[in-house]
């Protein structure tokens, strides 16, 4: 290798390294920040109690139950609707199929709209059409519909990243389809679905405008999914925002709302090596 390619080198990993560095120190920034003015103030109580006085005392424990709600209505519908369009997409069609290519630059498209477009489209099609009012299962859905995107097309390429092996080996042992897509393809290609999972979990964990049109405001416990409730991103802005005085509890809630984030991805992380050192054990 010459002295020049060797500068080269030397100069891309330092610029990869730069990057890697600004990321984390605003990462590292922002949680600091949370963590300094929310994290130390933390308490048992504030998890289960009830807010009081328009969230400036009290806790969010009502809240917490009803982002859950959401979170979870919006996953239930999102995952079985991701997984199956991914197989269809990357198993049981040729990429080269007009309906295919059309699909795919749908998702495209749908993964760059803004969330308050689709906060109106929830608004008029869960609340108003279907009757459903501002609930938590219009909430939920309206998230699904936003996550199915982002699910689809990473657990899509987790499927068209499996070696052609394993198709070739299934065809020569004269495996049905159905049974190679479940023993062999499927398991290959859960790392991609967690990934489409811990992305569209955070992104409606952390959603706000679409909620605002479809869930509501109310911070009261909800009892079934056709009541109002009030998810945790909603709760800090309005404690930021519209509630003077609220901004130690916004900050609070901020910190248990990265504190779930985080949570979840160590435990997608587990869950996709698991299943990776599996995959490599099998073979």
């Amino acid at each position: 290798m010459t002295k020049s390619s060797c500068r080269k080198e030397r100069l891309v990993t330092s610029l990869i390294w730069l990057c890697v560095l600004l990321i984390s120190a605003v990462f590292f920034w922002i949680f600091g920040e949370i963590l300094w003015n929310g994290g130390s103030k933390l308490t048992f109580d504030f998890l289960t109690l009830a807010p009081k006085q328009a969230g400036r005392g009290g806790g969010i424990g009502p809240i917490l139950i009803s982002t859950l709600w959401i979170v979870g209505v919006a996953m239930a519908v999102s995952i079985p609707l991701g997984v199956g369009a991914a197989i269809l997409l990357s198993e049981f069609k040729s990429s080269e199929n007009i309906f295919i290519l059309l699909i795919r630059r749908s998702l495209d498209v749908l993964a760059g709209v803004p969330s308050i477009v689709f906060g109106l489209f929830g608004n008029a099609f869960f609340c108003k059409t279907l009757g459903l009012g501002f609930s938590i299962l219009s909430g939920g859905l309206t998230l699904a519909c936003m996550v199915l995107p982002i699910l689809i097309r990473s657990t899509e390429e987790g499927f068209r990243s499996v070696p052609e092996d394993y198709h070739l080996s299934a065809a020569a042992l004269g495996l049905s389809r159905i049974s190679t897509l479940w023993n062999l393809l499927l398991p290959a290609a859960v790392p991609g679905l967690i990934v489409g999972i811990v992305l569209g979990v955070g992104r409606a964990m952390a959603e706000t405008a679409a909620l605002i049109f479809t869930s509501g405001y109310v911070d009261r416990m909800p009892t079934s999914f056709l009541d109002s409730g009030r998810s945790l991103s909603i709760h800090i802005f309005d404690l930021s925002m519209n509630v003077s005085g609220g901004d130690p509890n916004a900050y609070r809630s901020a910190f248990v709302l990265m504190l779930i984030l985080v949570l979840i991805n160590a435990l997608a992380s587990f869950t996709a090596n698991y299943f990776f050192k599996r995959r490599i054990i099998t073979v």
